[in-house]
C-alpha cells in the first residue's frame, strides 16, 4: 500500500503518445487521466486517440478518464509574409484588425480577434508570445492599434496576445468551441475544460450546452484571466473542477503574483469541495531531457503539498522525446511529496455544521480514519459525490470508490487519494455486500485478516445521494 500515489497525473496526448503500447506503459506508470487538446488536430484525431485510450485502459485493467480541453477564444496575431519578423525596442508596430491574414511584415500584422481595438486604449501594455515581447499602446485609430515595442525579439505566426491586468472581452466559448464540445460529448469524454471563463455564468452556459447533449461530463474551469480571480468562488461553485492554467494567467497577472494565486485557487477549490488541477510547464525541460531540473521537482512537490488533486503534463507527453520517463518522474515526485506529514492531516470543516447527511458521513469517516488504525476506506457510491467529499480531507489512507457505474469510476480518477473499483453494488443484498467488497480487497492483497476497514454506504443500494451509514469492520 505504501507505493500507491494519491495525486493524479494528467497526460496530454499527441504524436509522441499515439499508439496503444505507449499508452499502456503510461497508464501503468501512473497516468490517471488523458487530455485531448482541441487547440490542435481534427475531430478524427481526437476520436482515434479516445479509442486508443479506452483500448489501452481495458487491456491493463485500469480506469482512465478523458479530459477534452477546448481551445477558447483565439486572441492571436495573424501571419507574416515571411513567417516571422525581428522587432527592435523602440520601434513602432501596428496590430491591424483589417489587415489580410497573410500580409504581416516588420511594421504591422493582422489580428484574429477583431474586437481587440475596442478592448484597449493608450497606455495599455500588450504581451505577446507568452510575455516574451511587450508593447505599449500609443493610440487606437479605427481598427489599428499603434504600439511602441518595449521588449523586442522574434515574433512568428499566430502567437498569442494578452493584455496586462486582463480585461479582454472575448467570449469564453467560440463557435468552434461549441462544435468541439459536441464532438467531445460524442466521444464520451469524462471532463470538458472551458478556456478563459470570466464568470460563473460562463460555466453555467457551458453546462447548459453539455446537458443539452444529454451528457454528464464534468466541467473544468481554466483560471487564466486576471479578472477570473476577482470572482474565483463564483467560478468554482459553477464548475466540477478548476485548473490553475499558469501560462496565460502568469502573463496577465505577472510571474511574481502567480505562486500566491496558485495557492489561493487550490485552497478555495478544496474548501468548496471541488477538484483542482495544476498545469503548465511542470516538467518543461523533459520535452528534450530524460531527467527533470531540481526546480521542476520542487514545483510539482509544492503543488502536491498545497493540496492539488492532479498535475498536468502538456508538451512533455504530447510531443516530447521522453513521455514515459516524464510520467515515471512525476509519479516518483508524487510519492516523495506525499510522505510529508502535512499531506496527511487536515482541519477541514472541524467546526462546521453539516446540512447534508452524506456530507456528514463522509467527514465522519475521514476523521475516524485519521484517528484510528484504519487500513482502507470503502465508499459504495453511485455518483461519486461521497468519495469527492472524502478526498477534501488530507489523509494517507486509501479510499476505494466501489461503483457499478463506469462513468462514475472514471470521474473519480481526478480526485486525490480515490481509487476506482468496479463492483456490482446492486447484485448483492445489504447483508452480504460488505463481505463481498472486503473479499475483493483481500483477493487483491489490499487488506488482510485483522485489518480494520471503514465502509460508507446507503440503506438503499444503487441510488445516488443516499449515503447515510458508516461502519467499521475488522477483516475476518
Amino acid at each position: 500500500m505504501s507505493t500507491l500515489k494519491r495525486t493524479k497525473i494528467i497526460a496530454t496526448l499527441g504524436p509522441a503518445t499515439n499508439d496503444v503500447e505507449t499508452l499502456k506503459s503510461l497508464i501503468l506508470a501512473g497516468v490517471n487521466i488523458v487530455r485531448l487538446n482541441f487547440s490542435h488536430g481534427e475531430a478524427e484525431d481526437h476520436a482515434q486517440r479516445a479509442r486508443l485510450v479506452r483500448q489501452a485502459a481495458a487491456e491493463v485493467g485500469e480506469q482512465v478518464a478523458i479530459l477534452a480541453d477546448l481551445q477558447g477564444p483565439k486572441i492571436r496575431i495573424a501571419r507574416f509574409k515571411n513567417k516571422k519578423v525581428l522587432l527592435k525596442k523602440g520601434q513602432q508596430f501596428i496590430l491591424d484588425a483589417d489587415l489580410p491574414g497573410e500580409d504581416g511584415d516588420e511594421n504591422q500584422v493582422g489580428i484574429d480577434y477583431k474586437g481587440l481595438p475596442r478592448d484597449v486604449k493608450g497606455g495599455n501594455v500588450l504581451l505577446l508570445d507568452d510575455g516574451r515581447l511587450e508593447f505599449t499602446v500609443n493610440t487606437v485609430e479605427g481598427n489599428k492599434i499603434i504600439c511602441t515595442v518595449d521588449i523586442g525579439g522574434e515574433l512568428s505566426n499566430n502567437k498569442g496576445i494578452n493584455k496586462q491586468g486582463g480585461g479582454l472581452s472575448a467570449e469564453a466559448l467560440t463557435e468552434k468551441d461549441k462544435a468541439d464540445l459536441k464532438i467531445a460529448v460524442g466521444l464520451g469524454v469524462d471532463y470538458i475544460a472551458i478556456s478563459f471563463p470570466r464568470s460563473g455564468q460562463d460555466m453555467e452556459y457551458a453546462r447548459s450546452l453539455v446537458e443539452a447533449e444529454n451528457s454528464q461530463a464534468g466541467l473544468v474551469a481554466k483560471i487564466e484571466r486576471a479578472e477570473a480571480l476577482d470572482v474565483l468562488d463564483e467560478i468554482i461553485r459553477a464548475s466540477d473542477a478548476v485548473m490553475v492554467a499558469r501560462g496565460d494567467l502568469g502573463v496577465e497577472i505577472g510571474d511574481a503574483e502567480l505562486p500566491a494565486a496558485q495557492k489561493r485557487i487550490i485552497q478555495r477549490a478544496r474548501a468548496l469541495d471541488k477538484a483542482v488541477i495544476t498545469a503548465t510547464q511542470m516538467m518543461e525541460s523533459m520535452i528534450h531531457s530524460s531527467i527533470p531540473t531540481r526546480a521542476e521537482v520542487f514545483d510539482v512537490a509544492n503543488a502536491i503539498v498545497d493540496g492539488t488533486d492532479a498535475v498536468m503534463l502538456s508538451a512533455e507527453t504530447a510531443t516530447g522525446e521522453y513521455p514515459l520517463a516524464v510520467v515515471q518522474a512525476v509519479a516518483r515526485i508524487c510519492r516523495g511529496a506525499e510522505k510529508q506529514n502535512i499531506t496527511k492531516v487536515s482541519g477541514h470543516r472541524v467546526e462546521c455544521y453539516f446540512h447534508r447527511v452524506d456530507e456528514m458521513i463522509a467527514m465522519s469517516a475521514m476523521y475516524a480514519a485519521n484517528h484510528m488504525d484504519i487500513k482502507v476506506i470503502i465508499s459504495m457510491t453511485e455518483s461519486g459525490h461521497t468519495p469527492l467529499l472524502m478526498s477534501r480531507i488530507r489523509s494517507g489512507i486509501p479510499i476505494y470508490a466501489f461503483s457499478r457505474n463506469e462513468k462514475t469510476l472514471r470521474k473519480v480518477c481526478l480526485y486525490r487519494g480515490i481509487y476506482p473499483m468496479a463492483f456490482p453494488v446492486t447484485d448483492y443484498s445489504a447483508v452480504e455486500i460488505n463481505e463481498r467488497a472486503i473479499e475483493l480487497l483481500k483477493a487483491r492483497n489490499i487488506v488482510k485478516v485483522g485489518d480494520k476497514v471503514i465502509i460508507t454506504e446507503g440503506d438503499i443500494l444503487g441510488v445516488g445521494g443516499n449515503t447515510n451509514v458508516m461502519k467499521i469492520h475488522t477483516v475476518q
